[in-house]
This record gives structure tokens, sequence and C-alpha cells, in this order.
């Protein structure tokens, strides 16, 4: 009698959901060569073909389509019972992916709500720069991700359009100074928008303050030394929209965008996505 292991069928069920091997190891934090290699043992202890390798995408074969059905019988009667057997641990986890500069106020009350509905289910917060995040969402190692773009990507949905501001020390006059001191993490998406702005404006400005840590950049513009930017309603505390009338360039609008993955914890994941959309959307 041969016995199927359970972590090749999840394998392959992860396959199936994640529409692909590479998206599928993220979900299983595992490498994409260990998922092909489980896919691989799988096939040889049923002399049976799962996968059509002859074209660029994923698809299974028939017999591969009926294992699927079992796969997922089985991997569910297993959580079912670890569940059932060990009060503690969580029914499944979500890993939700948000740029640092949207994480206020919206994303801490989506939490709270989240956890109250779905206290078995974990949530991870991944908190990174919009390119960083869409990396790790390609490649399935955030379920869920928002984003901050001029521009809406294939799969997305804007959530909400709002002005991008300048902003600086309360009553400050950092936004006078030429050459202007601006201060920016080397991956922010607005630093080259607001680059661009300048140039075309024909301000000169220097980089004062270039680093990944955020305090730092809100230490700096809180002193009056640099000034910062920000999109409308995620202004921190201490800073304030500058009224410059007219004397520094108008910024592109931003899309807050949102980007969900299928197949994994269907309806928690629906209800997550519906929470971010109407915090998100209300400001």
């Amino acid at each position: 009698m041969r016995n199927l292991d359970l972590a090749t069928l999840r394998a392959l069920v992860a396959v199936a959901d994640a529409g692909g091997v590479t998206r599928a190891a993220g979900f299983l934090n595992l490498t994409q060569s260990a998922v092909s290699m489980q896919l691989k043992r799988l096939e040889e202890v049923l002399d049976v073909q799962l996968l059509d390798r002859s074209g660029r995408g994923v698809t299974f074969t028939a017999g591969g389509d009926q294992l699927l059905t079992y796969a997922r019988r089985m991997v569910a009667m297993n959580d079912e019972a670890v569940m059932r057997l060990t009060a503690d641990a969580p029914a499944g986890t979500l890993r939700l992916g948000v740029p640092h500069d949207i994480v206020y106020p919206a994303i801490p009350q989506v939490l709270k709500q989240f956890n109250a509905m779905y206290p078995a289910i974990r949530i991870m917060l991944e908190s990174s720069h919009t390119r960083v995040l869409k990396d790790m969402f390609a490649k399935g190692e955030c379920d869920v991700i928002l984003t901050t773009e001029t521009e809406l990507g294939p799969g997305g949905i804007t959530l909400s359009t709002r002005p991008l501001h300048w902003i600086g020390a309360p009553g400050g006059a950092a936004w006078r100074q030429r050459p202007l001191n601006i201060a920016y993490g080397r991956l922010c998406t607005f630093r080259p928008l607001v680059v661009a702005a300048l140039d075309a404006a024909d301000i000169q400005w220097q980089m004062l303050v270039e680093t990944d840590n955020d305090s730092a950049i809100h230490a700096t513009v809180s002193a009056d030394l640099a000034v910062h930017t920000a999109i409308e309603g995620t202004e921190p505390q201490q800073l304030a929209r500058i009224k410059h009338g007219g004397a520094l360039p108008e910024l592109p609008v931003q899309l807050i965008n949102l980007y969900q993955a299928e197949g994994k914890l269907a309806e928690p994941l629906a209800q997550l996505v519906s929470l971010l959309a109407a915090k998100i959307a209300k400001k």
C-alpha cells in the first residue's frame, strides 16, 4: 500500500490556488525548487503525471485534477483535526502589507475589527515601501497589499484618490529656503515625483536626509530643517501641511490601491479587504 505524504498534497493545493509554483512557494514558506520537488515526488509515488509542463503557465492533467479533489479534502481534514485538538493554534494566517506612511490612522482600526471577527485567524502586518510590497506580493509572501501609486496596476482596485501635500514643522520656514532641503527614504515612491516637480519648477533642492528610518525623517522635519510630503489624511501628528501659496510646485495625485491574492482563507480574506476598503475610502 502506497501512502500519500500530506506535505506534497498541500503543495499541490497551494499551486492550484496560487496559480503557479513561485507564488505557492511564498504561501508555503518554501523555495520554488522545494515545491517542484514535492510535486515530482507525488508524481513518482502515483506514477501519474499531474502537471502539463509544455506551456508557460500551470496546467493540471486529468489525473492532476482528480487528485486535487482528494488533496483538498485530506488537507482540510488534517487542518480541522489539528485545530480541534490544539485549541491555542491559529486556524490560519493572513499577511497584510501596507506602506509605512499610510499605516495610521486606518490600519490599527482594521486590525482590531478583524481580530474581533476572526480571533482564530492570525494576521501579520508587513510595513514597507510600495515597490517592496509589490515584489513580496508577486512572490506570494503577502495575501493582500495596499500601495501608493500614480496609476493602477493589473489586478488591483483603487480604494481612494487623494492629493499629495507638502508638510513641515508647524509654523516653520524651511520651505522658504533655497536650495530647498528635503528628507526622504531611499525607496520612497514620492521621492522621484517630488524631485521631478522641483526640477520642472526650476527650484534648487538638496537631500538633507536620506534614510530608511521614518522617525529620523520626521525628527528632521519637526526641527524645521527640511520638508517632506504626505498623502492627505495621513500626515504625522507632529507635522503640518505647508501653506506655501504657490511657492512650491503642485504634486501628482496619489492612488491608494489594493491587490488581493486568491484561494486562501477566502471568507476571512474577503472580510479583511472589505474592512480596508471601508476605512481607506472613508479617510
